[in-house]
């Protein structure tokens, strides 16, 4: 879809290998004072394809080397809009839709304050991200609303995916250093894809 050069003048959007995922790069107006940019504009984000509604907006900050993920939820999956607003993470998408022809893959991206890019990350993906610099205040939106319950979690490390972390002994939850590899979720963990 092309977007209207009005509504999508103070976004870039850039593909990534992953169908569905993809980076954001806001304008940034900045002089002597500072700097303004928009960071979520409803009309301007459907113009670029993303079209989700989202209900919840998360902050977390995290020391060097902590990885939190790989997450996703099964009935109420959701699509996440992601910033770094202090230091530089790598971030993780990983498609987990049972069906998808990119079951498996995953695609990584720096996220940074300098930079001030986003990644969008679509329902039915599992995300992460590891934190680079000596802290990292991470925020995010989501378009549903977070069930314990219905959170699934896959071993960061997981051989069959072979994510490059770029850290060898990364900070864990007990939770996250206990997940399964994605080949031992049982089939009903898994959300469905459909083909659009």
């Amino acid at each position: 879809m092309t977007a209207s050069p009005q509504l999508s003048q103070t976004f870039q959007r850039v593909e990534t290998a992953l169908p569905g995922v993809c980076l954001l790069q806001p304008k940034v107006f900045g002089d002597s004072r500072g700097f303004f940019l928009e960071t979520y504009h409803e009309e301007k984000f459907q113009a670029l394809g993303i079209r989700d509604r989202f209900v919840q907006d998360n902050h977390s900050r995290s020391s060097k080397n902590v990885l939190r993920g790989l997450h996703f939820q099964v009935r109420h999956p959701q699509a996440k809009l992601g910033r770094v607003v202090e230091g530089k993470v790598l971030d993780v998408a990983v498609d987990v839709r049972r069906g998808s022809p990119h079951f498996g893959q995953w695609v990584s991206a720096v996220l940074s304050a300098e930079s001030h890019n986003m990644i969008y990350v679509p329902a039915g993906f599992a995300h992460g991200f590891v934190t680079l610099s000596d802290s990292a205040e991470f925020l995010y939106k989501c378009s549903e609303f977070y069930d314990a319950s219905d959170e699934r979690s896959i071993l960061w490390n997981d051989p069959r995916i072979g994510i490059q972390w770029g850290v060898s002994d990364p900070v864990l939850s007990p939770r996250d250093a206990q997940a399964l590899p994605l080949d031992k979720l049982p089939l009903d963990w898994l959300p469905q894809y459909c083909a659009a």
